[in-house]
Order: structure tokens, then sequence, then C-alpha cells
């Protein structure tokens, strides 16, 4: 599965997850300070899910009919090392999401 990080979550996580995905940053990618629906949009035709921790997106955004699965992690701070241990659960709910859905990692 390819996975995009947003901009607020540290690109050392990329590391951190297994195998089962191919993880890349948004500054990684070179889309660093784009808006997030035209981001939304570019990253549904080259990843199947897109993990962030802008509640905003929720609201802001038409996800629904998005061609991309949305996490959305709820944390302290966005260091790394309060993400960091979330990866087993946002590995989890990457493993059951569909595009077009939105999950919450509390």
């Amino acid at each position: 599965m390819r996975v995009l990080l947003d901009e607020n979550l540290d690109q050392r996580l990329t590391r951190s997850f297994d195998e089962d995905f191919t993880v890349v940053s948004v500054e990684e990618y070179g889309w660093k300070s784009i808006k997030n629906g035209q981001l939304l949009r570019l990253a549904e035709i080259e990843f199947d899910a897109f993990v962030t921790m802008d509640k905003g997106i929720e609201h802001q955004q038409n996800w629904r009919r998005l061609d991309l699965a949305i996490v959305i992690i709820s944390a302290r701070t966005s260091f790394y090392m309060n993400i960091e241990p979330l990866i087993p659960q946002i590995q989890s709910v990457l493993r059951t999401v569909r595009p077009g859905q939105l999950r919450h990692i509390p």
C-alpha cells in the first residue's frame, strides 16, 4: 500500500512502517505547502492513503469522493516520540480502510 504522510508529521516516521507499506512524506515528494484540496487530488492519483494530524480535512474537504483513504491522528503533539508508538495502530487501520473512507486514530 502506498501511503503519503502530511507535512505536519515527522518524515522520520516513514521508516517506522513495515514492508507492507511504501510510505513517503509530503516534503520528500516535493509537495510541501500545497493546499489541502489540491494535495488530496494529487495524492489520490499516486497513493492509496493519506495520513495527517489535520482535523480540518474532515470538515473542509469532500473526502468521500476521493479515491483515497484518509487517516487522521489525534496526539498531544506531532513530535516523533508521540506518533511513533501509534504506528502499529495506524498500520492496522490502513489495512482495513478503503478509498473514500476516513478513520481516526485516537
